[in-house]
């Protein structure tokens, strides 16, 4: 659905740092059909807007030679809408939280901040100037789902009910414990224990794209050079999901809705 606002504590775009833009042009655009847009941001950088029938649905940019320098892998960064970017950035040591980048100005396009929350795993603030974030979602192609792979699951829920406002809800029943949860009534995500088979995964947000099939899609994904790391599975009641790293590293999943 095309959107002209979003609401403080929802994620509002989605952001790809990589080390290969032309090959993730390629890439997402034969899996997505996004349009790249791209727009100098000064003598060296370029800002690539995603785009669907001419409205942004998220970004790219290239990782530079100080985050490679410092081991930072190709990545979707999650943003946040906030009020106030200023004043959410200043609870977040109260929480537990890292203020990675203090609140800046993105020229007029907003303003934002860059978080770690107690358990390790990086997001943005964004507050919203004249660019909204995505204007599309929730639809085909689309930013549907966020997601956080967490070390310490109590911890995690704590921080992000405190300083969102978020509400939680777990499954008695669900073997895994998947916590889902809700900002002003509305679903919005899940958080999930780091489990030991999954290895030594460091805590990380992760984005979720609405698909026609999970499995064409997934079956295109890899075909594209990207990798399954969890093939196309049920969601009982809910849908199909697949969990996939683009041929650079960076991971997000895709997701169906089982048919009402």
């Amino acid at each position: 659905m095309t959107v002209d606002k979003h609401l403080p504590g929802s994620f509002s775009w989605a952001e790809l740092g990589t080390s290969d833009t032309k090959a993730a042009k390629g890439f997402y655009g034969g899996l997505f059909g996004w349009t790249p847009n791209d727009m100098p941001m000064g003598p060296d950088q370029v800002y690539t807007m995603f785009e669907i029938g001419g409205k942004p649905v998220g970004a790219m940019y290239s990782l530079d030679k100080n985050m490679r320098e410092m081991g930072i892998p190709p990545h979707w960064m999650l943003y946040v809408t906030v009020t106030n970017a200023d004043e959410t950035a200043a609870r977040i040591s109260a929480h537990g939280g890292k203020l990675m980048k203090e609140p800046f100005d993105v020229f007029d396009a907003g303003r934002m901040a860059v978080i770690q929350d107690p358990t390790g795993a990086a997001f943005c603030l964004w507050q919203a100037n004249k660019h909204i974030g995505a204007q599309r979602i929730d639809e085909v192609n689309t930013l549907c789902w966020s997601e956080l792979l967490t070390t310490d699951k109590p911890k995690a829920l704590e921080f992000y009910s405190k300083l969102f406002g978020w509400t939680m809800k777990t499954n008695p029943s669900d073997p895994n414990q998947y916590t889902e949860f809700s900002n002003q009534g509305k679903p919005i995500g899940g958080i999930m224990q780091i489990r030991k088979e999954m290895g030594n995964m460091p805590s990380n947000w992760a984005p979720y794209f609405m698909v026609a099939s999970v499995d064409d899609s997934a079956a295109k994904a890899k075909q594209s050079g990207g990798t399954l790391r969890m093939p196309p599975t049920d969601i009982p009641n809910t849908g199909r999901f697949a969990s996939i790293a683009d041929p650079q590293g960076a991971g997000f999943s895709i997701f169906q809705p089982a048919a009402r």
